[in-house]
């Protein structure tokens, strides 16, 4: 576990899992990867294992955009 907190707005648990060069909670980290199988599929976990630091952010910021449009 990381010492890191989580990077996601008002979320005080301590960072679990990278998601690009950010950490994330557990529970969070959990939803992140439900999320990429819901957008993609099988496909979109192979591809996000061989993405860049920089890709996976980008990734991220798309699912950290539909956590701000839930609220």
């Amino acid at each position: 576990m990381s010492e890191q907190m989580c990077a996601i707005d008002g979320c005080t648990h301590r960072g679990y899992a990278p998601a690009g060069t950010v950490q994330l909670c557990k529970e969070h980290f959990s939803e992140f990867v439900k999320w990429r199988r819901k957008k993609g599929g099988l496909a979109m976990i192979r591809n996000y294992t061989g993405m860049t630091m920089e890709e996976r952010d980008t990734v991220f910021q798309q699912w950290e955009k539909t956590l701000k449009t839930a609220e």
